[in-house]
């Protein structure tokens, strides 16, 4: 199977159910880098900078990375620290895209 981060998010056009159970297992082990699956719905990682303006730039290119792949997280900026939430909002859960969008982010 090809690494996560190669891969390109793909659009969710709805219609598909959200994975569920061995699914998401498989590929959060793929993933690694301590992202939490929480409640089967979305992933979750605090990203920690050692200053403001270094977390801010984090951000900044976790935006431009999401804008090219077409696939929008949450983010959540509290100073030094940076909270960033996935899941595919056209079916409220999970999809491949979201742990390749992750995967993507930890290459940043």
């Amino acid at each position: 199977m090809a690494d996560l981060a190669s891969k390109k998010c793909v659009p969710c056009a709805g219609g598909v159910s959200p994975l569920q159970g061995e699914e998401i297992r498989r590929l959060q082990e793929q993933l690694g880098g301590n992202w939490r699956v929480v409640d089967e719905h979305h992933l979750e990682k605090e990203f920690t900078l050692p200053t403001f303006r270094g977390n801010i730039n984090f951000v900044n290119r976790v935006a431009d990375l999401s804008e090219q792949q077409d696939h929008h997280p949450s983010i959540h900026i509290d100073y030094r620290r940076t909270k960033i939430e996935i899941w595919t909002h056209k079916i409220n859960g999970l999809t491949e895209s979201d742990f390749v969008l992750a995967a993507k982010i930890d290459k940043i």
